[in-house]
């Protein structure tokens, strides 16, 4: 694959070495970069911080990222901002990720918001394979931008697709397509009365139906105007999706779930990740 054709294009590839999750190689190009890690003190897993060095994702932009996480490595990977879609005249966004699980890996893959701004197109495909074992925790939210109109969907459209594998065999397929440029998607079945839109989804061994019900009770305790529900998979993990018309509302309804999950597991907080 010729990695120059790309807007911008990362690579990691993240180890266990004598007990720590280290860099065994990193690369990046052109548009995106990652910061220098951030280790927890706790659990000494490091966290990097994806940048986008233009500032934003401009008309016919490409971008791919590449994620392998050995066998024991644990990885926290999140941007350093949201990701900002502007107006795109001939072409769409795109940017595609795949990821790497290897057995009893973990990865928490944790990125801001996604804002479309007016006229903006944006693809988005991510495909993760996932060996026994291994843990993910992994989330997105879409988010309008500003218009001139004051309009909430003035984004023409902002499509994201998952697929998650374990042991090759296809466990999660995620496909979310909003169009306002050619559906009214404040309507029930669709929006209804919100415009933003978070999902989060973790699969881990240790996760069963007592806890996914728990995990409702957290849900329903949360404040704000939202509207969320969570469901089990088919393999040991869930889904939550969220519905409000604030970011910090459904980033409060995620971080409240990775809350308790980190608290019962691993008897720690996760560490804060936003930058705001």
């Amino acid at each position: 694959m010729d990695r120059t054709q790309w807007t911008g294009f990362l690579s990691m590839d993240i180890e266990n070495r004598a007990g720590k999750s280290v860099p065994k190689n990193i690369y990046f190009h052109d548009a995106l970069k990652v910061q220098r890690p951030v280790y927890d003190g706790k659990s000494g897993r490091p966290c990097y911080y994806i940048l986008n060095l233009g500032g934003g994702y401009l008309d016919g932009d490409t971008y791919r990222i590449e994620i392998k996480v050995r066998e024991k490595a644990e990885l926290t990977l999140t941007t350093l901002g949201a990701t900002l879609i502007y107006k795109t005249p001939t072409k769409p966004v795109y940017q595609e990720t795949e990821i790497f699980l290897e057995e009893n890996s973990y990865l928490e893959y944790l990125p801001d918001p996604i804002i479309g701004y007016e006229k903006a197109r944006y693809k988005q495909l991510d495909t993760i394979y996932m060996k026994k074992g291994a843990t993910l925790f992994y989330s997105d939210i879409l988010t309008p931008g500003w218009s001139a109109e004051g309009r909430s969907f003035s984004y023409d459209m902002l499509h994201l697709r998952t697929n998650i594998y374990m042991e090759d065999e296809l466990v999660v397929y995620d496909n979310i397509k909003l169009e306002p440029a050619v559906q009214q998607i404040d309507v029930l079945g669709f929006m209804e009365e919100y415009t933003h839109l978070g999902t989060f989804i973790v699969i881990a061994e240790k996760i069963d139906e007592d806890l996914v019900k728990r995990l409702q009770e957290v849900i329903n305790k949360q404040s704000g105007d939202f509207k969320a529900g969570i469901s089990s998979l088919t393999v040991a993990g869930f889904t939550l999706r969220v519905m409000a018309n604030m970011t910090q509302d459904i980033q409060k309804v995620i971080s409240a779930c990775h809350a308790l999950i980190s608290k019962e597991w691993y008897a720690k907080t996760p560490p804060l990740l936003r930058k705001y």
